[in-house]
């Protein structure tokens, strides 16, 4: 995979509705003009790729890819994809023809599902475990159906094909990134053998080090030493002064309860979250509202850290101060999203996007791979 392993990748998220633990979804599920603003704001903005989310009820992610990849024109697009509801082949062939027709904007993030409730709404009824061995099999048969020049066979513990072959391939080369998200050992497991990404939510420094050290080593038992790189999500709080960036965070905690108590946060999980990445989320925020020195906690604490809930906190020159920890460990890639979506997407292209290229390339290589 033909990936930088030095080059910074700046994600955002693009969703149908104007929501967030702030803000009740208002308006039609799928709001066109919307998706179209919010991509172009983050194509203008200079983000170099966008993430397309999954759930049990939002509507289909491929749709939503192919409309947004026609209202831009460089924005790149991962797309978030649950094994175990459409056969890998199939699968291959549908992020296949959305790559070409993207001209090659297309990465995919693979997520086993930590919900077993949620799972099952989409009449899924295997075990975690279960659902991390099913996608090792299923990234297995994605890449042969992706690279093979002739038919072929395979018989694994899930799937079982004969003679399978698409005529279609991803343009890129040898196929499109694969992202990979999940925390727990049979997670790190299944990175190590197939990530060319590996993903993880906005932890402590501390933390964040022990957790890439399990992958990269995990990636080391399959061969794969060198081979992966590494996400982190975060929801930048941005002011003028530190003191308008925690202004600004105490009031999205209330405005977060308010919303809460109304019933209207769709981020608020119903039960405890059986995802090891939320439990880590969890585990950090009992270890008080900020962490090292502006990563703030209190929202994944009050939303029960449904996916990406942490914040770096302060001046745009702060929070990429804090960011250059992370990518001394050898995060090179981020994703942003802010509570306010759309405004946010274009604070961060005019205030931290550019401040963040510059600090890397002053940094050079992460500190981890200059050492080497």
């Amino acid at each position: 995979m033909s990936l930088d392993p030095e080059g910074l990748e700046i994600l955002g998220l693009i969703s149908t509705q104007y929501a967030s633990e702030t803000h009740a979804p208002a308006g039609p599920e799928i709001d066109k003009t919307y998706v179209s603003a919010l991509a172009r704001a983050h194509e203008y903005g200079g983000f170099d790729r966008v993430l397309i989310g999954y759930h049990s009820s939002a509507p289909d992610g491929f749709q939503i890819a192919a409309y947004a990849a026609q209202q831009t024109t460089q924005l790149k697009f991962l797309l978030a994809h649950r094994p175990g509801f459409v056969a890998p082949t199939l699968a291959a062939r549908q992020l296949a023809s959305l790559d070409q027709f993207s001209d090659g904007r297309l990465a995919v993030h693979i997520i086993s599902g930590g919900s077993d409730e949620e799972q099952q709404r989409d009449g899924d009824f295997l075990t975690k475990a279960e659902r991390y061995a099913r996608t090792d099999d299923y990234i297995t048969v994605l890449k042969k159906t992706w690279t093979s020049a002739t038919p072929f066979d395979h018989e694994g513990p899930y799937y079982r094909v004969k003679g399978a072959f698409a005529t279609v391939k991803p343009k890129q080369k040898p196929h499109l990134p694969v992202f990979f998200g999940g925390a727990s050992d049979e997670a790190i497991e299944v990175a190590g053998r197939h990530a060319e990404v590996y993903a993880l939510f906005g932890e402590p420094v501390d933390q964040a080090r022990e957790q890439l050290a399990k992958v990269r080593a995990s990636a080391a038992r399959h061969g794969r030493e060198g081979d992966i790189q590494f996400s982190m999500s975060l929801r930048p709080i941005l002011g003028q002064t530190e003191e308008g960036a925690w202004a600004r965070a105490r009031q999205i905690l209330e405005d977060a309860k308010a919303l809460r108590e109304r019933g209207g946060n769709p981020f608020r999980r119903a039960t405890p979250s059986q995802a090891r990445g939320s439990e880590r989320l969890l585990e950090a925020a009992a270890g008080g509202p900020v962490r090292d020195k502006r990563l703030w906690t209190e929202i994944a604490a009050l939303t029960g850290a449904q996916g990406n809930s942490t914040s770096l906190v302060g001046a745009p020159e702060q929070v990429v101060e804090a960011l250059l920890e992370y990518y001394d460990l050898g995060i090179t890639k981020f994703l942003f999203r802010g509570f306010d979506p759309l405004e946010d997407a274009i604070d961060y292209g005019r205030n931290l996007l550019p401040a963040l290229r510059e600090a890397v390339a002053r940094r050079g290589r992460p500190a981890i791979l200059a050492a080497e």
